[in-house]
């Protein structure tokens, strides 16, 4: 299904009252909501879906679940986390019919998916990488999101086995959790190749900020890194940019292998096909969608970029075998004892955690050997 002109959604519900009007009729959403052969989903955008980065990644899977039987998709792009997410929701209820959907920022969760998930209660809300809570947040919304920090350990073995001045970089947007832990997994990865190695971070403060994220790369690189990733909604701007100035590019998101292909060793991709599947599924069959779901790389959730020409035979070895390894499960990246770039221990010697512990979801501090600060 094509979608409206994005503006038209919001100025659509600004200036007519079909939001209030389908809020008022009995029955209306919920008799939408059992036709579970026939389903509507929305999938809503902070930037553009061809970004090489997190919008590709998430359109990627929603590209996927078109080709989906009985399954209508409705897409919306550039949306800011603003009031303006909420009109766009309750223009894909109201005008399209959407019943379920899935509003991927990290600003839409709160408060703007959960206000229109109590003003809609039939429908169902699900969100990338919030931390849903069992009596806190309404059952008809929910957070999906992937052990990607086991792609950017990845990311830092490929970029260990590369550097020569045994400087890395990372370009980062906000010191959120997610975040913090993939700089963390970053360096981890490349010190189980030379503990010796740092990792320089530099927040630009937004998820997507062009120049910044020049200036980031390039100050990197000025400061002697060689081999620089980041987490960014787009890595267009950082990969291209490193590449330029001959520094080796591990990427993020998705496969920015094709900007260039000479510098990129490997990268963290999702993989949101399979989740969307799995959700869409469900919901065409009537069954309960998880409020809280979560996977790895042996669950299909993430995925690695295949390895460039820079990475040397060794390199090869070491992150196929490691791979080999998180993809039986019950790897930890986070292996005792580890303290942070204060010197304070965070993990005791002899304790590991687990993929899937919740702690790590709350992280806010930087190993060391990241030079930088989340303050």
């Amino acid at each position: 299904m094509t979608d409206l002109l994005p503006m038209n959604r919001r100025k659509f519900l600004t200036a007519t009252a079909a939001g209030a009007f389908a809020a008022t009729v009995p029955g209306l959403i919920s008799s939408r909501a059992l036709a579970q052969s026939a389903l509507t989903i929305g999938v809503i955008y902070v930037g553009p879906k061809d970004d090489y980065g997190y919008n590709q990644a998430h359109a990627e899977g929603a590209a996927i679940v078109k080709a989906m039987p009985g399954v209508t998709v409705v897409e919306e792009e550039n949306v800011p986390e603003t009031v303006d997410v909420q009109k766009t929701m309750e223009s894909m209820i109201n005008l399209d019919g959407a019943t379920l959907l899935f509003p991927t920022s990290f600003g839409y969760f709160d408060p703007h998916m959960l206000a229109m998930a109590a003003k809609y209660p039939d429908i169902q809300f699900r969100h990338c990488g919030g931390l849903w809570q069992e009596g806190k947040n309404p059952m008809n919304t929910g957070s999906y999101f992937g052990y990607i920090g086991q792609g950017q350990y990845l990311n830092g073995i490929a970029a260990g086995h590369a550097t020569k001045s045994k400087k890395i970089g990372f370009v980062a947007a906000k010191p959120i959790p997610q975040v913090v832990q993939n700089i963390n997994s970053f360096l981890l990865g490349a010190r189980s190749v030379d503990p010796t190695i740092t990792c320089q971070v530099i927040f630009t403060g937004e998820w997507s900020l062009a120049v910044k994220e020049a200036e980031a790369t390039n100050a990197l690189v000025d400061q002697g890194a060689d081999v620089i990733t980041c987490h960014v909604d787009s890595p267009k701007v950082v990969v291209e940019t490193a590449a330029g100035r001959n520094a080796f590019v591990c990427g993020y998101h998705a496969n920015q292998s094709p900007l260039a292909p000479e510098k990129y060793l490997t990268g963290a991709e999702w993989a949101w096909g399979n989740v969307y599947t799995d959700f869409v599924k469900k919901a065409q069959a009537g069954e309960k969608l998880g409020n809280f779901v979560r996977g790895g790389l042996k669950d299909g959730f993430v995925k690695m970029s295949p390895l460039g020409p820079g990475v040397p035979e060794a390199g090869r070895k070491a992150f196929e075998a490691t791979h080999a390894e998180i993809m039986k499960g019950g790897f930890s990246v986070f292996k005792g004892p580890i303290k942070d770039n204060r010197g304070n221990e965070v993990v005791a010697g002899g304790k590991s955690f687990a993929e899937d512990a919740i702690e790590l979801e709350s992280m806010d501090y930087l190993v060391e050997g990241v030079v930088g600060s989340t303050a």
